[in-house]
Order: structure tokens, then C-alpha cells, then sequence
């Protein structure tokens, strides 16, 4: 009683992009929970520069896994014990033994989460080969990207990352300008094309940086890109507007899309896909009755409530178990299953965005993540390439 009288006072607060931060959620877990959550919007590279200067305005850090390259040694995330997350033997294998679900290794081009998702003891700056028992996150949300496209406007099938560089949809391409992200997904369509093949698509060598650039900067001068988008709302409105037809995408992007009515699909391609993932960390001060708290709320996200939000945007959870629980059997058959929508498929608001009778793009949930070929990742090259692709917007 003592202790459930103390739990109410608290207030934590969660840091994290926009594509994982959801005022329902904090909502629906404040609700259950019976303590507060605040949570806050903020990009990868802002969490991380926040985390070092103001370490004790975060509570629980929301980062894509290769973020943990670049902020664990610094000691501002405390590991957490495995067997206190009552669900994590339920989380795919993809996080916790790294292998795909026919038990085969999972690409490691790029920063594969399990590369990064153990420590051996409390207080390594390092990171462990295999299970330890104690994480560095505890994952949440994932997904296999690829390309966005306006089907009514290309007029024919689309099967390659290649097509991202097809003088055919000149002036009506658009890449993301994130460069650890666009030069990824530009790298998939270089390689696709046979202009080159990289060693790892993740950490490119400065060569591979450099020869990378000068194509895209030579396609540019050409003017084969329409915009380089910053934000969500710039991709939904340049593929809505039809002023751009193939472009890099969110899955969410795709699905306000088709919520406006528009024909706009999130495109399954020969080469695989590129993949991310988020999980949550523990900030370093939190200790006593705040660290209790904060694991009361890590064991609540992977309870369904927002595996299901997610998942009407396009995303996957951790858990996919709890997941299928909080969705209704056609939504898990479309979203997870690849089955055709038996009814109409509403995203996380209430808008319709699928009609029965049409599947998801590129099948199901292990299709999907199993055809991941990179990985996104921070670069042993990074502050180059971030050089090199500022050049290349600027040209």
C-alpha cells in the first residue's frame, strides 16, 4: 500500500521520434499504470545530444539501435535485467539471439540490433557476443523499409531499388535527407543497378562514400530529384500531390497517403529491404521507486496496447503475441498474416486506409523482416560522409 501510495506521485518522462511518441499511448499506460508518463518528441541525434548535457530531463530514452554505437560508452543507460521484463523470452529472436525465424543468421550490413543489445556486467562500455542477461534496451518497434510509390502514376510493376535511379521518373524522385539513412537507401539502388557492390552498405569505406556521392551528385546536376525531405509531413505531401512518384518512405507516410484516398504503396523489392529498430533505455539516475516505476513501464509496452497502435501505421512489435491479442483477427491477417483485408482497414486515428480485398505490400510479417538486407547504423566514417552529403544536397 505504502509503496502503490509513493508510485502515484511519480512522473517519468520518455524521449523519442516522432514515428514512437503517441499522446493516446502515454494516455492509455498513465491509465493503467496508476503513475504518470510525460513523453516528448525529439530526433535520434537530438536524444543523444540531450542525453550527455541534460541527462536527468530524460528518464527513458526511445533510440534506434545503432544510436547505442555512439552513446552507450558514455555511461548515461543502465543495463537492464532481462528476467525482470516478464515477456522478453517472448521477444522475436531477431533482438534477442539475432537469427531469423528459420533460426539462419540475420544480415549483419549495417548495426544489427543484437550486435548491441548485451552487455556482460553492469558498467561495461562494451558490448557482449551473446545473451547476458542484461540489455542495453529493451526493444519495442521495428519495421522492413523500402520504397514509396504512386502505382496510378508509374503505370507499370516495380520490382528494383534500380528503379530509384530510372531516368523514366526524372524530376520525380525524392530521397530522405538524413544521410546516414539516404545513402543507404540510394546505395540499395546503386548496387541494385550494378554500378557497384559494397562491402557493408552500413560502414562504408571513404572510396565507397566518395563514389556513392559523385553518381548522386551527377544525377542531380541532371535533375532527376525532386526534394530531399526532412519530415514526415514533406514525404506524405509530395507523393499526395503527385509531384514526386518513387521516393524513400516511413511506413506511417504511406499510410496518410491512402488515408486522403490517394493509390500510394509501400513497395516489396527483389534486393530485400532496409530495417530498423527502437527500443527503450533506462537513464542512468533513475533508481528506488523511479526505477520501479520505470520497469512497470517498459513490462507495459510490450502488453499490446501499443504493439496494436503501431501496427495500424505499418510497424511491428516486439512481441507479436500481445500484439495479435490487442488487434482484432482481420487486422492481425492483414498486417502481420499478408492475408487480403477481409473489411476495411482503419489507421491508428479511425481513417480508413485499406478496402477489402487488397493485401499488404510486400506479404507478411516474416517475409518482411526476413527479407531485411542492411540494417541502419552509424558509420566509422560518419562525420565524412555527413561532409560529402551536404556537398551533394548543395550542388
Amino acid at each position: 500500500m505504502i509503496w502503490s501510495q509513493t508510485l502515484k506521485d511519480v512522473t517519468l518522462m520518455h524521449v523519442g521520434p516522432s514515428y514512437s511518441i503517441f499522446p493516446d499511448i502515454v494516455a492509455q499506460a498513465s491509465a493503467d499504470l496508476g503513475f504518470k508518463v510525460e513523453m516528448q518528441n525529439a530526433w535520434t541525434a537530438d536524444i543523444m545530444a540531450r542525453m550527455l548535457s541534460q541527462p536527468e530531463s530524460i528518464d527513458i530514452a526511445d533510440l534506434e539501435f545503432w544510436a547505442l554505437q555512439r552513446i552507450w560508452r558514455a555511461g548515461k543507460l543502465q543495463a537492464i535485467d532481462t528476467s525482470r521484463i516478464a515477456l522478453w523470452d517472448k521477444i522475436i529472436p531477431l533482438f534477442r539471439e539475432g537469427t531469423n525465424f528459420d533460426g539462419s543468421p540475420a544480415s549483419t550490413q549495417g548495426t544489427l540490433p543484437f550486435e548491441v543489445q548485451y552487455v556482460a556486467a553492469a558498467g561495461d562500455t562494451e558490448f557482449a557476443t551473446g545473451p547476458t542477461g542484461l540489455a542495453t534496451m529493451m526493444p519495442t518497434i521495428y519495421n522492413a523499409d523500402t520504397l514509396g510509390l504512386r502505382p496510378d502514376l508509374i503505370g507499370r510493376p516495380v520490382d528494383s531499388w534500380a528503379e530509384l535511379l530510372n531516368p523514366e521518373f526524372k524530376g520525380k524522385v525524392a530521397l530522405i535527407n538524413v544521410p546516414q539513412i539516404g545513402i543507404m537507401d540510394a546505395a540499395m539502388a546503386i548496387e541494385a543497378r550494378g554500378d557497384m557492390t559494397y562491402g557493408d552498405k552500413g560502414n562504408m569505406t571513404r572510396e565507397e562514400i566518395d563514389k556513392t556521392i559523385d553518381i548522386l551528385t551527377a544525377l542531380k546536376k541532371d535533375g532527376h530529384f525532386r526534394a530531399f525531405w526532412t519530415s514526415f509531413d514533406e514525404s506524405v505531401n509530395f507523393m499526395a500531390s503527385g509531384e514526386v512518384v518513387i521516393q524513400s518512405m516511413w511506413s506511417p507516410a504511406v499510410t496518410a497517403v491512402r488515408s486522403r484516398g490517394t493509390d500510394c504503396i509501400y513497395q516489396g523489392l527483389k534486393e530485400g529491404y532496409r530495417g530498423w529498430g527502437n527500443g527503450l533505455g533506462l537513464m542512468g539516475h533513475l533508481e528506488g521507486i523511479r526505477h520501479e516505476a520505470a520497469m512497470e513501464y517498459l513490462n507495459w509496452m510490450l502488453t499490446g496496447p501499443y504493439g496494436a497502435f503501431v501496427a495500424r501505421q505499418g510497424y511491428y512489435s516486439a512481441v507479436p503475441e500481445t500484439t495479435q491479442a490487442a488487434l482484432t483477427p482481420e487486422e492481425w491477417d492483414y498486417w502481420y498474416d499478408g492475408k487480403p483485408a477481409a473489411v476495411e482497414i482503419k489507421d491508428p486515428f479511425g481513417g480508413v486506409m485499406e478496402q477489402p480485398g487488397r493485401a499488404r505490400d510486400g506479404g507478411s510479417f516474416e517475409a518482411r523482416v526476413g527479407g531485411i538486407r542492411c540494417w541502419n547504423a552509424t558509420m566509422d566514417e560518419g562525420e565524412y560522409l555527413v561532409k560529402r552529403w551536404n556537398e551533394f544536397v548543395a550542388a
